[in-house]
């Protein structure tokens, strides 16, 4: 067996496990208009795609005959067109929610997955719903599924008295492909059964294999197209009025473009001219109290869009570009910051691309953002000056990725911050590895990356390796990872990175049920390890065993729980905030419960507790997330969630004598603190149809840490008593977020949106516990804010446009 699973590594044979399924398509001249009828001729002129299997929950069992699915493609020199018949003996019964795209709601859904390279790699999906509403995605096994992702289709649902219909036509420039003559494409057809939760595909989707996008069926007969010239405009005009709480209220027009141009029909150009990024979702801040930055969501569709390369060996974080300045502005004496920017305005951005017949998949990303100044002024004089915080920057990611025997990829990434004058450079490179066995049931994986940063007086380089080993199918799978990362391993220019200066190992077991069982509909259960060693001294940073069980009942609820223990004491040299210091973390042993009801009901809810034990007096943690959601109609649906945490006598860093002159030099202050947390968010939706929603979004944080006595941090790791510190060092931090959109799409990627938003943000070192008062000391602070803004953003083709001009 050993000599059997080392000849299959090495090998690398280009055979799939399973049988594929093949489609036969033709080209038509007919006109076909998207009425979800299906009435044209050249309909029936195509073979069926039919007998789909079930994917979940019962693998591989057949549909039934009254669920019956049929499926034909067509194409043309533009697009393709899938034309879908979905049987059901109780359409009545169809769940057909309106939902803004890319949510699915509780819906019945069908699903296209095309691979126009047929490497078994990545998939383009684009999904319709029972209530007419897209969604779209692009698939890798590694990444899963990415719907930041939006390309430009049309598509029409129309529920018949014999089941559903959908008709999709999506254009090649929504794809990749070669420039062959005769085309060979992966593809497979998926349709969901909501009320039941009962997935189908066209082609099987074993679930014995650890793979999703290598199981795809193939469609033929694509030959000889002429597609056209691959160039859209997307130009925007928006309108912002902004209002404070004293009533100042202004304006501001801006305007841009977005330019995608096919560079062929594997690679293409995207470039961002003067972008605005004034409707951008909010960011969920915390009161954050750990000796890391807090890494936000990025919610730009530039950035997030089509990014799969980019990601690779996770070396790039987005939010950077545009992010907060590089450096802080230095004060004299009498002099204070008056005007202290959070964010960098962005110049213009551009991304390239593709991938090549060979596999060879290309990116290059790069983004140049503006100068940015704060301003000082003199107490005394009361002049003003302006300190430049950051420069001119050029931001780079270059990717090269190639695939191979259709389950395997290298890929070798550099990123590159380049900072105009005397500030801090920063490179990155990494090579990439992801390498399965011919029948998917081993990987071997791993990366190295190197950076080098030069910070102007202080020139470092590190290395971060990773090499990990998995079984990846079956009933019974294990994976086991080892890491090593050097003291200067630095590549927080254009990515993020919290620890350095270890090595860890990591180890998990799992079993799962792959067909159903009386009681459950899923089963998983798994043991995980993990252990990391400070890598100059050895000493134990972290050591825990996890123990989790989740499963999904027969009526498809979802219910998990788990147990975490850390059965020695560790060091940790990251909260003292200074280097070669560290403080000891007890023991500590914690759990989990969590239960989801089936969202298809028209009420459904999350309640998910938690709570832990440390080896100290009176030292312990516990919460819980309650999220109850109902459905009124298929246009209105509530979702609410509350979430609460408390710590308490958690012990943390407060200060030190590097920015505390009074203290004795070298001593650093840790405090025993409480530490509570609420959030309340409400969520609401109401969908006039398909292409027209409103939506409420309203976030209210309130968090405070109250310290009760002081500690001295000792060489050892120990804490002393310190009542000599009386500073007062609680922190309060309260957020209030809330939008109220109106989102219109009046033609393929054509969008119309109103916006209103309110935010508010008060820190102090006051704690106020009366809930009621810290809302309304809020909604009435001078720092709250009001803006209403009018967007419109209209998807030009340039072949619909040439001949005008």
């Amino acid at each position: 067996m050993k000599k059997y699973f080392f000849f299959c590594f090495l090998l690398f044979s280009t055979l799939i496990y399973s049988q594929k399924k093949s489609l036969q398509t033709k080209f038509t001249t007919e006109k076909i208009t998207l009425d979800g009828k299906l009435d044209e001729a050249t309909w029936q002129s195509v073979p069926v795609a039919t007998d789909f299997v079930m994917f979940q929950p019962d693998n591989g069992k057949a549909i039934p005959y009254n669920k019956r699915t049929e499926v034909r493609i067509l194409f043309d020199n533009e697009a393709i067109y899938v034309g879908a018949l979905m049987y059901d003996d109780e359409p009545n019964k169809i769940l057909r929610e309106l939902t803004k795209r890319d949510d699915f709601g509780a819906s019945d859904f069908f699903g296209v997955f095309i691979n126009g390279y047929n490497d078994g790699q990545q998939n383009f999906e684009f999904f319709v719903n029972a209530g007419d509403g897209q969604a779209d995605c692009l698939a890798t096994d590694n990444n899963g599924e990415d719907y930041s992702w939006d390309a430009v289709w049309d598509s029409k649902a129309v529920i018949t008295d014999f089941g559903w219909v959908v008709e999709m036509r999506i254009p090649y420039a929504a794809l990749r492909f070669s420039s062959e003559s005769k085309q060979k494409w992966g593809v497979n057809f998926f349709r969901e059964i909501s009320r039941d939760r009962q997935k189908y595909s066209w082609n099987l989707i074993d679930n014995k294999i650890g793979t999703f996008t290598q199981q795809n069926g193939t469609v033929e007969g694509i030959e000889n197209i002429k597609t056209p010239t691959r160039l859209f405009f997307l130009p925007y005009a928006s309108f912002y009025t902004y209002a404070n709480a004293d009533q100042k209220t202004y304006g501001e027009l801006k305007g841009g473009l977005d330019i995608k141009y096919g560079i062929n029909d594997a690679f293409t150009l995207d470039a961002m001219l003067i972008p605005d990024f004034g409707q951008t979702k909010y960011d969920d801040r915390i009161l954050n109290l750990s000796p890391f930055e807090q890494q936000f969501n990025e919610n730009r569709a530039f950035f997030t869009e089509g990014t799969d390369l980019f990601s690779k060996g996770n070396l790039f974080y987005s939010r950077r570009i545009g992010g907060s300045p590089s450096s802080s502005p230095e004060t004299k004496t009498n002099e204070e910051v008056i005007e202290s920017p959070s964010t960098v305005d962005l110049y213009n951005a551009t991304k390239i691309s593709g991938r090549t017949k060979s596999g060879l998949g290309i990116g290059y990303l790069n983004a140049v953002t503006q100068k940015t100044y704060a301003v000082i002024k003199d107490t005394i004089t009361q002049e003003t000056r302006r300190v430049l915080v950051e420069p001119l920057t050029n931001y780079n990611v270059l990717v090269f990725d190639q695939r191979f025997h259709k389950n395997s990829s290298a890929t070798l990434i550099n990123t590159n911050v380049t900072r105009e004058g005397s500030f801090r450079d920063g490179n990155v490179t990494g090579l990439v590895w992801d390498l399965n066995t011919a029948k998917n049931t081993y990987n071997l994986a791993g990366n190295f990356k190197y950076s080098y940063v030069n910070d102007i007086e202080d020139k470092k380089k590190g290395i971060n390796s990773l090499l990990s080993f998995s079984k990846t199918s079956g009933k019974y799978r294990y994976y086991v990872e080892s890491n090593l990362v050097t003291k200067d391993f630095d590549n927080n220019d254009l990515g993020i990175n919290f620890e350095t200066n270890y090595y860890s190992f990591y180890g998990n077991t799992s079993y799962r049920i792959l067909n159903p069982t009386k009681r459950f509909n899923s089963f998983n259960t798994n043991v995980n390890a993990y252990t990391q060693f400070q890598k100059k001294t050895g000493k134990l940073q972290s050591d825990q065993i996890n123990w989790n069980v989740n499963t999904t009942s027969k009526k498809n609820h979802y219910v998990g729980f788990g147990l975490q223990y850390r059965p020695v004491e560790t060091y940790n040299y990251y909260e003292p905030r200074s280097e070669g210091r560290y403080s000891i973390d007890p023991t500590r042993f914690g759990g989990w419960f969590s239960i989801s009801t089936n969202y298809n009901k028209k009420f459904a809810f999350d309640f998910n507790p938690s709570f832990a034990y440390l080896n100290e007096p009176g030292r312990d943690s516990y919460g819980f997330y309650l999220s109850p959601r109902y459905r009124f109609s298929d246009h209105l649906a509530v979702n609410y969630e509350f979430n609460f945490f408390r710590q308490n006598n958690n012990k943390g860093y407060v200060d030190n004598s590097s920015n505390n002159d009074a203290l004795p030099p070298d001593m650093i202050i840790y405090a025993n603190r409480d530490v509570i947390n609420y959030t309340n968010t409400l969520n609401g939706k109401y969908s006039l149809n398909s292409k027209m929603n409103f939506n409420l979004s309203a976030r209210y944080y309130w968090s405070y840490t109250e310290n009760k006595n002081f500690y001295e941090l000792e060489n050892n790791g120990r804490l002393s008593s310190y009542d000599s510190y009386t500073e007062n060092k609680n922190q309060n931090l309260i957020t209030w977020n809330l939008d109220v959109s109106y989102n219109w799409w009046f033609a393929p990627g054509s969008q119309m949106t109103i916006l209103y938003r309110s935010n508010a943000a008060k820190y102090d070192n006051l704690i106020n516990k009366d809930f009621g008062n810290n809302y309304t000391s809020l909604l009435n602070n001078e720092d709250l804010s009001h803006v209403v803004s009018i967007s419109v953003k209209y998807f030009i083709d340039y072949n619909r446009v040439k001949n005008i001009f």
